[in-house]
């Protein structure tokens, strides 16, 4: 049997660093650990999880890694780096060479919060790109809609970096938008070597009122783009408790994905982000 993965969930401790990200959500300006997380993981019968960075800081990806290595429920650790440094190449040999190290399996940085819509396409950050594919590492995609063509560019600059489209791009749920995000996410598709996440959904729908039927379009045209192979489910925790608990977040994916054979879905539920990011669920 496929183990179960969550690919996206975040932890954070306000007493060692602020998430000022947070700042207007009162839901979200607490602490959150695994210890609360681990019983939602197991009623929903999650085996393994990608722990997500939250802030553009070197402090927390060593923080995350020591965490995978005391937690074997953290499969993996998406970390940040400096894209833009000239040793770019030398700070992620010095993530994979800290304690808890063999847990990184990717990259990210808050594209979405850059106010260069092109961001991912300056000279610098290709560079830096080039370097996380060198060091054997996939690259997490935050962008928002806007920003889907500068990740079309990129990824087609770059065949050799795996890519991960997080929360499907945000989509404008609540505002019903369809397009352009409709096409940016079949441009994107076309390379094989991007994949993407049904991810944070329920939070880009209205928190108060959403209903399944209505996220469920943009999630099945996200999955007629990669297919089941290319995409993974992850809960987007805490940030999910904005609009729905955890067992409402994979009770959401399970309709999303209902039409899919069992195996199709044992690959969005795991399959895909154990192959995609290299876990080791033994």
């Amino acid at each position: 049997m496929t183990p179960r993965v969550d690919a996206h969930h975040h932890v954070w401790d306000l007493t060692v660093r602020d998430q000022p990200w947070t700042a207007g959500l009162p839901a979200l300006r607490r602490s959150f650990d695994l210890a609360e997380l681990e019983p939602a993981l197991r009623g929903a019968g999650i085996d393994a999880t990608v722990l997500v960075q939250t802030v553009d800081l070197p402090e927390e990806t060593p923080e995350f890694l020591a965490i995978a290595e005391a937690h074997p429920v953290v499969a993996g650790v998406v970390g940040w780096v400096d894209l833009t440094a000239p040793d770019v190449a030398d700070q992620l040999a010095a993530a994979a060479a800290a304690p808890g190290g063999r847990h990184l399996v990717g990259i990210r940085h808050g594209v979405q919060s850059e106010p260069d819509p092109r961001w991912l396409c300056r000279p610098d950050v290709r560079r830096g790109l080039a370097a996380v594919a060198d060091a054997g590492l996939v690259y997490d995609l935050l962008v928002i809609p806007g920003q889907l063509p500068a990740a079309v560019d990129t990824v087609r600059a770059l065949p050799g970096l795996r890519f991960v489209l997080d929360h499907a791009g945000k989509p404008r749920i609540a505002e019903g938008s369809r397009e352009p995000w409709s096409a940016d996410i079949l441009a994107l598709a076309v390379h094989d070597n991007v994949a993407v996440k049904l991810s944070g959904l329920v939070t880009e729908a209205d928190h108060g009122g959403w209903k399944p039927a209505d996220i469920r379009p943009y999630a099945e045209h996200v999955l007629a783009a990669f297919g089941p192979g290319r995409a993974m489910f992850g809960s987007d925790w805490p940030v999910c408790l904005l609009a729905a608990d955890y067992p409402g977040v994979v009770e959401l994916a399970r309709d999303q994905t209902a039409a899919l054979s069992p195996a199709e879905q044992a690959a969005v539920f795991g399959g895909t982000a154990a192959r995609w990011y290299g876990l080791d669920l033994s």
